[in-house]
């Protein structure tokens, strides 16, 4: 049997764009190989937002040559944000790649495919993935038109490109058919969505089309940006019943001269009292952030800025990284990386070692709460799940039976017997927590 495997790293966007090419793949007669050498077809999905991400990449890229070597005949695609619009230097680098494929645009890897395997390919591509998960994800726009300094979003996956909302309504009906029972909405600057629309309608509207879809439990949104989040948008997350309190919201940098410099659009004073309206409109909202270190001319009394605002507003989570030029973003052309890698590296450990500690502090309110968790997952007899607020929640002591593969042992009967388990994936349970750590919480199923 023919069978294919796709590497992904990077962002939800290139998690989803993997689901619908491994969609296809499987509408064509392709099985999953666990591994690139039981491959047939290998794509590797790439992300080039930052330089350690793009080196694993290369070192992927790599290690492939010898597969390619060992049999010709194997295909091997790169796909994502490192492919652009010119493919000449990464031909050149990388001879024996076969197809190379912008952000969705999977089209030439299907051609290939069928042409060499005789496989009729039409409606292979679809916007549904063939097999979802129990929490998966619809983009709901593309690309990006903030053209932030730093960023080579906009030049990789193009401006700014809404789906109706008919279109991401029929898409949410269509997968929970299917099983799924939470959908995040997907956009590189999410709460911009709809002003390309006709009509003009924005994230708030759509909230509330896919809030009523029959059978859909949760609604996550993500990522968003300062300039676009609107007293709407945050009344939705307030009112709607299947809308998660939980909201991303990145700041980047603490520093309004360095904001300035990244072209974020607002201020430190400007951030702030946005958190604050949106705690003070959503009752046990969680919040989580990103933050970039060492951007061009930081100085340490200006990273200390985001230090401070990480300690003041106390995020449930924050999501670091150590600036590292992009070749044709504005910032690569016009300003000097002079923050030395080293003191980037020291930075990043202030920040994950600040948030560590808060993250623990704001997870041990929970010991003794009895939270909704979803089920989403269960491996090797462990069941876990998210919570409305995004907090990884592990089921380790179990009283019922969950999925491990058909079979398990009960705890509550001698002599090692057997009892068929009960699929609980996709179940939404009451889950009393027991402990709490920095990054997840464990707890016991409340029968």
């Amino acid at each position: 049997m023919l069978k294919y495997h796709v590497w992904t790293i990077g962002c939800q966007m290139n998690k989803a764009d993997s689901e619908r090419l491994e969609s296809a793949l499987e509408q064509m007669g392709f099985a999953s190989a666990q591994s690139p050498d039981d491959a047939s077809v290998i794509v590797l999905n790439s992300c080039v937002v930052r330089q350690k991400s793009e080196d694993k990449v290369v070192g992927m890229l790599n290690a492939l040559k010898p597969l390619k070597a060992q049999d010709p005949e194997r295909v091997v695609a790169l796909m994502g944000c490192m492919v652009g619009p010119k493919a000449d230097e990464l031909q050149r680098r990388f001879p024996y790649v076969d197809v190379f494929m912008r952000p969705q645009q999977y089209q030439p890897l299907i051609d290939l495919l069928g042409g060499r395997y005789g496989i009729e390919t039409e409606g292979c591509l679809r916007q549904l993935t063939a097999k979802p998960q129990v929490s998966t994800f619809i983009p709901i726009i593309h690309g990006c038109d903030k053209f932030c300094t730093f960023c080579i979003i906009p030049y990789r996956r193009g401006r700014q490109r809404s789906v109706p909302i008919e279109d991401v309504v029929a898409e949410a009906e269509a997968l929970v058919r299917r099983g799924v029972r939470e959908i995040t909405l997907l956009g590189q600057t999410v709460d911009a969505y709809g002003s390309d629309l006709p009509g003009n309608p924005d994230l708030a509207d759509l909230l509330e089309a896919v809030n009523g879809v029959d059978g859909l439990l949760r609604i996550r949104f993500l990522t968003s940006h300062p300039s676009d989040m609107s007293d709407r948008i945050i009344k939705a997350v307030a009112d709607l019943d299947k809308v998660c309190e939980n909201i991303n919201l990145p700041f980047q940098a603490g520093d309004d001269a360095i904001l300035e410099s990244m072209r974020r659009g607002y201020t430190n004073k400007d951030y702030r009292r946005l958190i604050e309206k949106i705690r003070g409109t959503v009752p046990n909202v969680s919040i989580s952030t990103d933050v970039i270190v060492g951007f061009c001319g930081e100085t340490e009394a200006q990273f200390q800025e985001s230090v401070k605002l990480i300690k003041d507003l106390r995020f449930d989570k924050v999501h670091v990284a150590a600036y590292s030029p992009r070749e044709g973003t504005i910032a690569w052309r016009s300003v000097e990386d002079d923050v030395p890698l080293q003191e980037k590296k020291r930075r990043l450990r202030v920040v994950e070692d600040t948030q560590e500690k808060i993250g623990a502090e704001i997870n041990a309110g929970y010991l003794g709460r009895v939270e909704d968790v979803l089920i989403d997952s269960v491996k090797d007899g462990v069941a876990s799940g998210r919570n409305r607020n995004d907090r990884l929640v592990y089921l380790s002591v179990l009283r019922q039976a969950l999925r491990t593969g058909g079979v398990r042992t009960n705890p509550n009967q001698g002599g090692g017997q057997d009892e068929r388990s009960e699929d609980r994936l996709g179940e939404m349970v009451k889950v009393r927590i027991e402990k709490t750590g920095p990054w997840s919480l464990q707890g016991t199923i409340v029968l």
